[in-house]
């Protein structure tokens, strides 16, 4: 069982020294957004920063913009991508392996060098080509795996931008949605250094670094000159502190050291609302499952073992667990998504023929199977993992499976990830549980079980293999037809399904607790927010 969680005596005096450092500027603090976030350290500044998905909300899209951004300006509607540093984009009707990217007129980096076509086939390079001079091992694992389909990348000129893929690939916008513009100018003023650059780094972005202390804060002010002009940050600046804890979180908001708050534990809600906090949520396209590794002697290759473990989780009482803040997953999409299907078979309680398949793969109660499986303390996108894990380890010893979890850092979680479930920091687990934007296709998808994504090239972790879902894939990414295109992914998610390819879990419906004093924000049916808008009332 996983012990309770209470705030150690290290993390109690991190907290009391956090205090200190913030408790001068608390009479003052009006108009500085202060932020805890889940994640255990700083984001890297660096541009393709690390954090998971977390690290890329709160620097990658604040410091660093992508040529292909997502409208983030309602909380009423799915999001859409929209222009970003690209203008326009659009696939060559002739060569479907050929886009072009139209440059945005005027954008300068934050160290006001020029940002132009040959910036952007840079930034590429710095993730794709290992001969470059500025390629960054660090940045190339956050956003290699993004964009596999990318062959080359080229400045045709100052205002146009050439990608080629290896095949036709209709989903490129969302990837390339993921990659972030760095200043090479920075970086060559940095002495050709990563480590340097972040010590002065330049973006595109809404905000500029001020200060930046790993572990400890990032602080960042309104870059005045920013291309959107609808989008100059409001608050006077903006301070990111890591607090992994969930109650040092909630004890930061309630003494008025920090305004907003990520993930607050479900038990501290009721309390946070009565003493007059305000708590946001939104559904938005986010799953929490455990990920299968699928090698030679894995037990998740039993499709009995597998049915079972979704068979065996009361959903219901983990959303009551969570005090409301979840919805109950059957797959990799919710039942309302268009991407859903009609699949065979239904992901539901039933510990009854949990057991009974259980049986018939040769396991009880009394003579379980044994398995490892990976989480996480804490981090981005991954709700309440402790807590949430401790009833599933409940829910399948009742069915006849014995887990033993070895317990990581975020950051470690996301390491393993990468390099896939033949990696020696898999320590024999043959599951991960790594929380999944599912915002397209290939993110919610494609990326977890093509055979071609296996790692390095990928995030196919557990190394599935299977021609007729590679084949599926094959039409999402080769038809530019809206509709083929839906009919196929709502296949291939219906296989996820009725093969019961994943332990699915939960959707997130980010939760986040703030002050009454924040003003503005709009948290939208999406992973990342925008913190513009944002203002703190004097």
């Amino acid at each position: 069982m996983l012990p309770m969680h209470r705030i150690s005596p290290r993390i109690a005096c991190a907290l009391l020294s956090l205090l200190g450092v913030l408790a001068p500027a608390a009479a003052g603090a009006q108009g500085i957004l202060r932020i805890a976030m889940t994640a255990a350290d700083v984001p890297i500044p660096n541009g393709q920063t690390d954090q998971g998905a977390e690290g890329m909300r709160f620097i990658g899209y604040t410091m660093f913009d992508s040529l292909v951004l997502w409208d983030l300006s309602s909380a009423d509607k799915p999001t859409r991508l929209v222009p970003g540093l690209a203008s326009e984009w659009k696939v060559d009707a002739k060569d479907r392996t050929r886009w072009t990217f139209r440059i945005r007129e005027g954008v300068k980096f934050h160290d006001g060098s020029a940002f132009t076509a040959q910036a952007a086939a840079w930034n590429f390079d710095k993730i794709l080509n290992s001969a470059a001079p500025q390629f960054d091992a660090k940045q190339a694992a956050q956003g290699r795996s993004r964009i596999p389909s990318v062959k080359s990348v080229r400045a045709v000129d100052e205002r146009t931008l050439e990608i080629v893929t290896h095949e036709p690939d209709a989903l490129l916008p969302y990837g390339v949605a993921w990659i972030v513009m760095s200043s090479p100018a920075a970086w060559e003023k940095a002495g050709r250094n990563w480590d340097a650059f972040t010590r002065a780094p330049a973006g595109t972005g809404p905000w500029k670094l001020e200060r930046y202390v790993p572990r400890e804060r990032a602080e960042l002010v309104p870059n005045r000159d920013y291309w959107d002009r609808a989008r100059i940050p409001k608050a006077e600046r903006l301070v990111l502190l890591p607090m992994p804890d969930p109650l040092a979180r909630v004890a930061a908001l309630r003494s008025g050291q920090v305004d907003w708050i990520e993930a607050p534990p479900p038990d501290a809600i009721d309390s946070l609302k009565g003493a007059g906090f305000r708590i946001t949520s939104n559904v938005y396209p986010h799953v929490w499952p455990w990920h299968f590794s699928r090698l030679d002697g894995s037990p998740w290759n039993d499709i009995r073992v597998r049915k079972a473990a979704n068979l065996a989780i009361d959903r219901a009482g983990m959303k009551r667990l969570l005090g409301g803040y979840m919805v109950e997953a059957r797959g990799m999409v919710p039942p309302n998504s268009p991407w859903f299907g009609k699949p065979a078979f239904e992901v539901r309680y039933d510990p009854n023929e949990a057991r009974r398949l259980m049986k018939e793969a040769g396991y009880t109660k009394e003579k379980p199977l044994a398995l490892k499986a990976i989480i996480s303390t804490s981090g981005s996108g991954q709700m309440q993992p402790l807590v949430m894990n401790e009833l599933i380890q409940q829910n399948l010893a009742e069915v006849g499976i014995k887990v033993e979890f070895l317990v990581t850092e975020w950051n470690a979680l996301l390491a393993n990830w990468r390099a896939g479930a033949r990696d020696g920091s898999t320590r024999g687990a043959a599951s991960t549980n790594s929380s999944y934007f599912s915002q397209d296709p290939f993110t919610a998808l494609i990326r977890h079980l093509d055979s071609g994504l296996f790692p390095p090239r990928g995030t196919n972790w557990g190394y599935y293999s299977d021609p007729e879902l590679d084949t599926i894939f094959k039409v999402i990414r080769y038809n530019f037809d809206p509709e083929i295109q839906a009919r196929a992914i709502a296949r291939a998610h219906e296989r996820f399904v009725n093969e019961a390819l994943f332990l699915f879990v939960a959707h997130d419906v980010g939760p986040r607790a703030m002050s009454a004093r924040v003003r503005g924000f709009v948290q939208a049916q999406n992973w990342f927010q925008d913190l513009s808008p944002v203002t703190i009332a004097r």
